[in-house]
């Protein structure tokens, strides 16, 4: 089994030593595993509202992503923004259906509302 980093540098928030932004297992298949993708911009600052945020979380998705998604999962720090995190995911994946998981999860800081982890293959 082979492993890749994806860890694009521009046009995303950096990824701090410990982290990466995806990794991409090889073997029979191809899998990509992404993690929770906050609502940052390229400086790593925080959308100011909830919609803001979940347009930056799919800006960085794609800009991750060049496979299609298979799964995801929203982690929302309240269950008000559950209909947000729908309108914007489909807008984001159009007619592209997958499995989700929406979760009410407390996040790291106050100001993140939102992270999505996805996972793709090709």
């Amino acid at each position: 089994m082979q492993t890749i980093r994806r860890n694009p540098t521009d046009g995303i928030y950096a990824a701090s030593p410990d982290y990466v932004h995806a990794l991409e297992i090889r073997g029979h298949g191809r899998t990509l595993y992404v993690s929770g993708t906050m609502g940052l911009d390229q400086d790593g600052k925080a959308g100011a509202d909830l919609d803001e945020q979940l347009t930056l979380i799919w800006n960085n998705i794609r800009r991750i992503l060049a496979e299609a998604f298979v799964r995801l999962t929203s982690y929302l720090r309240d269950p008000s923004y559950a209909e947000a995190n729908q309108r914007a995911r489909i807008a984001a994946l159009g007619s592209h259906r997958v499995p989700t998981t929406a979760l009410i999860a407390q996040t790291l800081r106050e100001d993140w509302l939102v992270e999505i982890e996805v996972i793709a293959a090709a």
